[in-house]
């Protein structure tokens, strides 16, 4: 896999935007983040040798010397491959909204049935390494106990479970719509910056599709929200680290998955990705930044907007033509 040079004076020492790698010439291992210029740093082949180095640009093959002289001759200049598809995951990546927004809903659906179930921070965070709150409930109550009120028949705690996610479903939406949960940062720019050039986008989550469309409605308006297609909950027989739901999103909208950039916060969904083929960035959570992304093509805290802006479409295009260089 070929290394991206950089000239030492463009990169900022962060740790936003994780890459791991040793450099060639120095030997130490640096963390860094694109100084707002994303296509200087392709995913974490970063190479490190001198304020004199010159950009090596993977759209440019072939170049050497054509005489004694001091010009170069190109023998092909590649064109940029652009994604089909930029798929974003929703809970953590549109919105923050596990902690304040989610675990809140499941307590007051659970305070509402007089189940006596509290899931308090931590506890909660665990969870989440169930895909879907259906399977997230199931799981808990088969490892604790079923509340009292709970029936005792294997299909009638399927439906008591479908309630009480219905209801949790209800609650959340409402938090939603009052917009008490705000977009992350940078997350309406990329978006209009995919429509911009023809690229497809979706929404691919474990969450119920009311929720999630709740979001992609009220959050980021309208007009976006007729161009983005949502595969959500029970779309899919298996919920992530299954890459079930992102074969689908390929499938149905026409694009091989090579050519998708999938942009994740966790390791179920980093999993699920990976496993469909396709490159995935990693935004990292407020329930997930100690997870191990170590598979994951890039990492960062967030998208960002400017001045704070830590990657744009740009720099997802340049990732995904790393992949055929």
């Amino acid at each position: 896999m070929a290394s991206i040079i950089v000239p030492a004076s463009s990169i900022l020492c962060s740790d936003n935007f994780s890459t791991n790698k040793t450099s060639s010439r120095h030997g130490s291992t640096h963390q860094v983040r694109p100084s707002l210029q994303p296509s200087s740093v392709i995913g974490k082949e970063v190479s490190v040798r001198s304020s004199t180095s010159k950009f090596s640009n993977p759209l440019v093959r072939n170049c050497s010397r054509r005489s004694r002289g001091s010009s170069f001759r190109c023998s092909a200049v590649d064109s940029p491959v652009l994604p089909s598809a930029l798929l974003f995951d929703c809970d953590g990546v549109l919105v923050d909204t596990e902690k304040d927004g989610h675990r809140v809903s499941f307590n007051d659906t659970f305070a509402e049935k007089e189940l006596g179930v509290t899931w308090d921070v931590d506890l909660y965070g665990e969870l989440l390494k169930i895909g879907g709150g259906k399977e997230r409930m199931t799981a808990y109550f088969n490892q604790t106990a079923w509340p009292e009120k709970a029936p005792k028949g294997e299909q009638e705690r399927k439906e008591f479970i479908a309630s009480l996610h219905k209801r949790k479903t209800e609650l959340f939406m409402v938090l939603i719509e009052k917009k008490l949960l705000p977009l992350r940062p940078g997350v309406a720019k990329l978006i209009d910056q995919a429509f911009a050039k023809d690229v497809k986008v979706a929404v691919c989550s474990t969450s119920n599709e009311k929720a999630v469309s709740a979001i992609v409605s009220f959050l980021l308006g309208p007009e976006r929200a007729a161009k983005i297609q949502i595969f959500a909950g029970d779309v899919v027989p298996r919920k992530k680290p299954d890459p079930a739901i992102y074969n689908l999103a390929a499938t149905t909208l026409g694009v091989e998955p090579s050519r998708c950039v999938v942009v994740e916060d966790s390791g179920i969904g980093l999993a699920a990705a990976k496993a469909a083929g396709m490159t995935c960035i990693v935004t990292k959570s407020g329930y997930t930044a100690d997870e191990d992304f170590a598979n994951a093509d890039a990492v960062f805290d967030c998208i960002g907007d400017p001045p704070e802006e830590r990657f744009d479409f740009e720099f997802c295009t340049t990732l995904l033509q790393k992949q055929y260089v």
